[in-house]
């Protein structure tokens, strides 16, 4: 443990002092083409601003989440142009027709919710099905950032407590306490809508009749 929190912060440091004299910036860039193109390191760079900068920990997760919205709008061109073949490639036909019907009652939340959860998830899939399925760009736009916001915001949280090497441990964690995790995502999910469903309810029945 000790030799890959020293690793951990040798990284760190050396990530920080290339990225810092961009500011926030890089880790919009980075976001962006993580999101557009490959995969890139993104946690750890966002632990390791948030990590050397703490005051402005929430400019960081606003940033990075920005970055992905805006790196995700190449993959909705892709998908929206030919990108059910694509699907179909890489997932089979019961997947798919899965994803589907959760895009088709609820097309927010079906992008949002997998936008919250880190690596390996895949979740450039989800981002195909999106334009594949024909969401709105702008809901697209704004269930990715939301999405991505909750994933960094959480990340900022454990980074101030515990320090840039919760990035490595997290994987772990995750396949060690999935299921709780899933039970805190869908517990997270129905009050959501919940809540969601009220305030709709509520603007309607208060609305003067025409």
């Amino acid at each position: 443990m000790e030799t890959l929190k020293h690793f951990l912060a040798r990284y760190t440091g050396f990530v920080w002092a290339l990225l810092k004299p961009l500011g926030s910036w890089a880790v919009f860039a980075i976001a962006a083409i993580d999101s557009a193109f490959f995969g890139l390191p993104l946690d750890p760079v966002v632990a390791g601003y948030v990590y050397q900068d703490r005051p402005r920990f929430l400019l960081y997760a606003v940033m990075a989440s920005a970055g992905s919205a805006v790196g995700c709008i190449i993959l909705y061109l892709i998908g929206y142009k030919g990108g059910e073949v694509l699907l179909e490639k890489r997932m089979s036909g019961t997947k798919f027709n899965q994803i589907r019907r959760s895009f088709d009652r609820h097309e927010f939340w079906a992008l949002m919710f997998p936008a919250m959860i880190p690596p390996p998830f895949p979740f450039k899939l989800f981002v195909l099905a999106a334009a594949v399925f024909e969401m709105n760009f702008w809901h697209f736009l704004l269930a990715i950032f939301a999405g991505r916001l909750v994933r960094f915001l959480i990340l900022s949280a454990l980074v101030l407590k515990f320090g840039p090497q919760v990035v490595a441990l997290a994987p772990a964690m995750i396949a060690k306490h999935w299921l709780a995790l899933l039970l805190a995502i869908t517990v997270t999910a129905v009050l959501a809508a919940w809540v969601w469903y009220r305030v709709r309810r509520r603007s309607t029945a208060i609305r003067p009749a025409e």
